[in-house]
């Protein structure tokens, strides 16, 4: 199979995603029992019930995000026999989903991965007083116009591109008015469109210091094995394997762009004509058509979409 499992992030939430799953399948219910016991709290009543200001709350989506996509794996290994070493060339996730993807490839626990983006979604709130930094998105516009936009829209404050997303998607993050006047930069510039986005934290920009540093520590103290399958990290879009380098991906991620584009670019390059985004949403299956052409992307996250995938392997 050449294909490539990927995970999304942050945004993909809503209330209700994996109950159904949880409800159909043992292994998924497992999953969520794990992410509860590691959390010492009932993370999944707030997946499955809401209320939707909690479950969006970093610190909440971020957990959740991951125990729905590992859920989804747990189930396509039991039901429809998915073997990640023999049936993935690459893992990646988009931002969080980075953890979720080691997570499916065995570099990290189900309960250590919960912990550590607790941890993170905390110290990503904590990096930035509110109301001080946001985030934009920039449509109709590649990476390098969309740095010089952030770099003329800066003026001593912080303001780089956070995501590139493909398909002429660029996220701007950094202090509110630098990206304020992104904005207007941008719309003179014949972008568009270009808004602020809902977030509660400037993410991916060098305001999250703080965060990266205690992404550091908590990384420090958790056990990461080499993963069954190569990881294509945010941070390089190439793949990598050594727990060194993941660690250190790991925490330039919060501060560095989400090259999101040219991960799934090199991976298709390698080879990979299918890509299976396990989990909530369809954001990254849009992105994938985008910026692959050729390639098919496949979102799987509910019952239904777990017996079209064992049907499509017959």
């Amino acid at each position: 199979m050449s294909a490539a499992f990927i995970f999304p992030g942050q945004g993909s939430q809503s209330v209700g995603m994996g109950k159904a799953l949880a409800a159909a399948f043992a292994p998924a219910r497992r999953v969520f029992e794990e992410v509860d016991d590691a959390l010492s709290e009932q993370l999944s009543h707030i997946i499955f019930e809401g209320p939707a200001d909690a479950l969006t709350l970093t610190e909440n989506a971020q957990p959740a995000l991951m125990a729905v996509s590992l859920a989804v794996l747990r189930v396509l290994e039991t039901e429809a026999g998915v073997d990640l070493a023999r049936d993935a060339i690459f893992v990646a996730g988009h931002s969080l989903g980075e953890y979720s993807a080691l997570a499916a490839a065995r570099a990290l626990s189900i309960s250590d991965t919960a912990r550590l983006l607790r941890v993170r979604g905390r110290a990503m709130q904590k990096a930035v007083p509110v109301g001080t930094g946001a985030m934009a998105a920039l449509i109709g516009v590649e990476l390098e116009q969309a740095v010089a936009i952030a770099a003329q829209a800066g003026q001593a404050q912080v303001c780089q591109a956070a995501n590139d997303n493909g398909g002429g998607q660029v996220v701007v993050s950094g202090d509110k008015q630098a990206i304020e006047r992104a904005i207007e930069v941008a719309k003179n510039h014949g972008v568009r469109r270009a808004m602020l986005l809902p977030v509660s934290a400037p993410f991916h920009c060098a305001l999250m210091r703080p965060a990266a540093e205690a992404m550091q520590e908590a990384l420090a103290r958790v056990a990461i094995n080499p993963p069954i399958v190569p990881l294509v990290a945010n941070v390089l879009a190439q793949p990598i394997r050594d727990p060194r380098e993941i660690v250190r991906c790991l925490v330039q991620q919060v501060t560095s762009t989400v090259r999101w584009r040219e991960s799934v670019a090199f991976m298709a390059h390698a080879g990979v004509q299918t890509f299976y985004e396990l989990g909530a949403g369809r954001v990254l299956t849009g992105l994938v058509k985008r910026i692959a052409e050729g390639a098919s992307g496949v979102a799987v996250g509910t019952p239904e979409d777990i017996t079209a995938f064992k049907a499509a392997r017959r």
